[in-house]
């Protein structure tokens, strides 16, 4: 596991619970993950450009796979 001088970022996932932290976020988007060639992605707006993003996947009930 990588030793970080500084963070302030903090994720945390105990008993299936998410906690995320930071005084820096910028907000939260929700999107839907499409087929590009043989991988997939999910845009997002251009001004998050460079930007760290984490990306969470959610377990989805009914939906298809492409």
């Amino acid at each position: 596991m990588p030793t970080y001088s500084h963070v302030s970022r903090k994720v945390f996932v105990l008993d299936n619970k998410l906690t995320l932290t930071d005084d820096q976020i910028e907000g939260i988007l929700e999107r839907t993950v499409t087929k590009q060639g043989t991988s997939a992605k999910a845009d997002v707006p251009r001004r998050y450009l460079g930007k760290r993003v984490y990306v969470i996947i959610t377990k989805s009930e009914g939906e298809d796979r492409e």
